[in-house]
């Protein structure tokens, strides 16, 4: 009975030795064409199915299924519109960051109607969201061209600027407990978290973490608070703990990731959107990410 239990605690070790090896290795999901500059702002639904933007030309929304088939959602956003980010709330509604006519959008993705959420002709040009339990939005707001940007809050139909002449502002998240705010500034290398209260009103800004090369791009958190950050030109994701120290460094296949979602039948599969190749990469992760728990409670 001893050497029974003993042969079963081995096996039981050796199984999660295995299942760890697994972890964080990038390979191919599944190729979506060749024209990938504007690959973007992949989230996924509450079945599964993976969205993001400019699949093939600018525009257009590709998914693919949770058979990993791939195919054109949209094929032309209206009236020359181009999004980058995507989230979805808590009724399935998806918004979209337009960059090119200074939108945020809303698709329902069942009827495929398109509305204009909310339009500032003064921002920039929205680039990534996040987006709380109770649906406020935030969104970076670069100028790529001055290496300057802005933070914006979207509550209702009103953009507001709560941050100008900032860095180079991309990435944005918030974190689980929705109690802290991460903007990353490309150029700059930087990432800043702010203080979250119940409004999601910010305060206390800080820099998180400072890189000394490579840029930064899109960021998502998993349940724990760590932070995922795609390193534009290095091709990794890094994690950083919720105290901004390095934890982890993925290699991606692609020298160009855009940004990262976090999916499958348990959130701890991330997926990622690369400039610079014909694929969409994928990879398991220990933790599920927490829009994956938000959109699943």
């Amino acid at each position: 009975m001893y050497k029974k239990i003993l042969l079963i605690s081995f096996f039981l070790i050796l199984s999660s030795c295995t299942k760890e090896k697994g972890l964080y290795n990038a390979d191919d999901l599944v190729y979506v064409g060749e024209f990938t500059r504007g690959l973007e702002g992949p989230a996924v639904d509450f079945n599964g199915n993976l969205y993001f933007v400019n699949p093939m030309k600018n525009g257009t929304i590709g998914v693919v299924d949770s058979k990993n088939k791939f195919s054109l959602f949209i094929d032309s956003l209206p009236n020359g519109s181009v999004a980058n980010g995507i989230r979805f709330d808590n009724a399935e509604l998806m918004y979209l960051a337009d960059y090119a006519k200074h939108n945020i959008l809303s698709i329902n993705i069942n009827t495929k109607e398109i509305n204009v959420v909310a339009h500032d002709s003064l921002i920039n040009q929205p680039n990534d969201i996040a987006i709380s339990k109770n649906n406020v939005l935030f969104a970076s707001d670069p100028n790529w061209k001055n290496s300057t940007g802005n933070l914006l809050k979207i509550e209702g139909n009103k953009i507001s600027v709560l941050e100008k002449n900032m860095g180079t502002t991309n990435g944005i998240e918030i974190s689980p407990a929705e109690d802290k705010l991460y903007v990353n500034e490309s150029i700059q290398r930087n990432i800043w978290v702010y203080d979250l209260d119940s409004e999601m009103n910010i305060s206390n800004k800080k820099l998180f973490h400072k890189f000394d090369d490579f840029g930064l791009d899109g960021m998502r958190c998993d349940i724990k608070g760590n932070l995922y950050v795609t390193r534009h030109g290095k091709g990794t994701i890094v994690v950083l703990s919720p105290d901004g120290k390095i934890i982890n460094e993925i290699q991606m296949k692609g020298k160009k990731p855009s940004n990262i979602a976090f999916g499958g039948p348990d959130g701890k599969t991330a997926y990622v959107t690369l400039q610079d190749r014909g694929y969409i990469e994928t990879f398991r992760i220990e933790h599920s990410g927490r829009a994956f728990i938000m959109n699943n409670q």
